[in-house]
């Protein structure tokens, strides 16, 4: 097999290409997100977004806020929402299993929310790279979500590459294209 068609993905591109993978498991009917935590170059913990275990998956008619998007406003609601986050199960798998995040960065297919940003850094995550932008919607509330996500000492940076599947994981683009 020749190599000349093939483009070896620099390490972001790679970690993202998993966390990609890692997402396909995804249940939420909001944003689907996949997560990967890193420490010295090799995969500590994945996770995704979803109902607790052993609970009726959002397409079961799991999670309120997902079924009933009407109700709640972009950015609200999470403290009804049952579906636990992607940075979170990675977070939690990691601990479940005894394996330290402290000094790991964390590749997730969309920038984390203000509550994953805190369990993040009590984590001792020291850096986050993302695939999809997601904005606080509130100007004031934003300033104080920038100001905690500058606490990581490796940064918050976006990966950039193609996402084939962007449509199908991120709500505000699936609504575009089916307002078409």
């Amino acid at each position: 097999m020749s190599d000349t068609n093939i483009t070896r993905p620099n390490f972001d591109e790679y970690m993202m290409g998993i966390a990609m993978a890692v997402r396909a498991r995804a249940n939420c009917q909001g944003n689907r997100i996949g997560a990967v935590i890193v420490k010295d170059h090799r995969i500590v913990s994945t996770g995704y977004n979803g109902t607790p275990y052993d609970m009726p998956n959002c397409d079961e008619g799991g999670c309120d806020r997902c079924n009933h998007t009407e109700r709640y406003a972009s950015g609200t609601g999470y403290d009804l929402c049952i579906c636990v986050h992607a940075e979170q199960n990675a977070v939690l798998a990691a601990a479940r299993f005894g394996i330290e995040c402290e000094g790991s960065v964390i590749y997730t297919t969309m920038r984390p929310c203000f509550g994953c940003t805190k369990e993040m850094l009590q984590a001792k995550i020291t850096g986050v790279r993302y695939l999809h932008e997601w904005a606080y919607p509130g100007e004031e509330e934003r300033a104080q979500y920038d100001r905690l996500q500058a606490r990581f000492v490796d940064g918050v940076k976006p990966v950039r590459m193609t996402d084939p599947d962007a449509t199908w994981a991120v709500r505000s683009l699936r609504q575009k294209a089916e307002s078409r």
